[in-house]
């Protein structure tokens, strides 16, 4: 595996395969919501669609953050890089 200071990350391929899914279904979530814009669709229908992109995101990211610590981080910490710590506390501020 790549080791995440290269700012490259070679991901299982079932755990590529979950998040391409998952953005797929989100891409085509927001075209839904452009197409209920183009036909005038009422303000609530939208917004929980909205919501629901935005639920969807943020799971994503949080299966990216897991495995980000869990692989790249682990890997640095053992490797020396105490850096990686200050990393994750800036990427859970951005999270909160």
């Amino acid at each position: 595996m790549k080791e995440c200071c290269k700012r490259e990350k070679e991901r299982p391929v079932e755990e590529k395969k979950n998040i391409i899914n998952r953005l797929n279904r989100v891409i085509g979530q927001l075209e839904g919501i452009k197409k209920m814009i183009s036909d005038d669709r009422y303000c609530e229908d939208v917004l929980i669609q909205l919501s629901a992109s935005e639920k969807a995101i943020k799971n994503i990211s949080a299966i990216i953050f897991e495995s980000h610590v869990k692989t790249c981080i682990v890997d640095n910490i053992k490797n020396g890089n105490d850096e990686s710590i200050d990393e994750v506390v800036e990427l859970f501020k951005r999270f909160i």
